[in-house]
């Protein structure tokens, strides 16, 4: 235990997401080791983002704007949406650049242990995006887990019966990986989605 400042500021580095007090103490002492410029670099950004970011009117994505740039775009294509989780979902896609449509951010997934529902999350949201009859396809793109399986399966529920086209991203076995630490989810899920071989 330090005193004063110095445990306050591990005890709020603490509070992020991922970051144990071993590393909340480490990140601590680097920022107390850097040189001032760049500490106060860094505060400004962080207030600066507090105060100019916030969510897309459209998809929830995040966006310094009323909409966010994929949003506004002219050249994506309106009738796909992919649902993702979170709007580092929204980077991991666009990087692969094989994705052209638009996107919504349900902001979670379905967790009962943690006290997330579906009314926790912007489902009511999407329904209405679909109402209005541009988009034919839902690519649902939450995480291959047991709350972004759950997630997918109750939104598929629910899209359906309004005639659209539901997907899910295929999953399976990475690339290098060995069939001996595979889970069973996983390893079924590559059994599903096995496609034949043209040689």
């Amino acid at each position: 235990m330090y005193e004063g400042v110095v445990q306050d500021l591990i005890d709020e580095l603490g509070h992020l997401p991922n970051i144990g007090p071993k590393s909340a103490q480490r990140i601590a002492f680097h920022l107390l080791q850097a040189d001032p410029a760049d500490v106060r670099r860094l505060a400004e950004v962080l207030i600066r983002a507090k105060e100019q970011v916030r969510f897309c009117a459209v998809c929830f994505n995040v966006a310094e704007q009323q909409e966010c740039k994929i949003c506004r775009d002219p050249r994506r294509d309106p009738s796909s949406l992919c649902v993702v989780e979170e709007s580092k979902d929204v980077v991991a896609v666009e990087k692969t650049r094989e994705f052209r449509g638009r996107y919504h951010v349900l902001g979670g997934a379905i967790s009962p242990i943690d006290g997330v529902g579906p009314d926790d999350l912007r489902v009511k949201e999407l329904l209405k995006r679909l109402a209005d009859g541009v988009i034919t396809e839902v690519i649902l793109a939450t995480d291959p887990n047991l709350e972004g399986e759950a997630t997918a399966t109750y939104l598929a529920r629910l899209i359906k019966p309004l005639g659209l086209r539901v997907t899910r991203l295929a999953s399976g076995l990475p690339v290098g990986g060995d069939l001996e630490y595979a889970d069973e989810v996983t390893l079924g899920r590559a059994f599903e989605g096995r496609r034949q071989l043209d040689v």
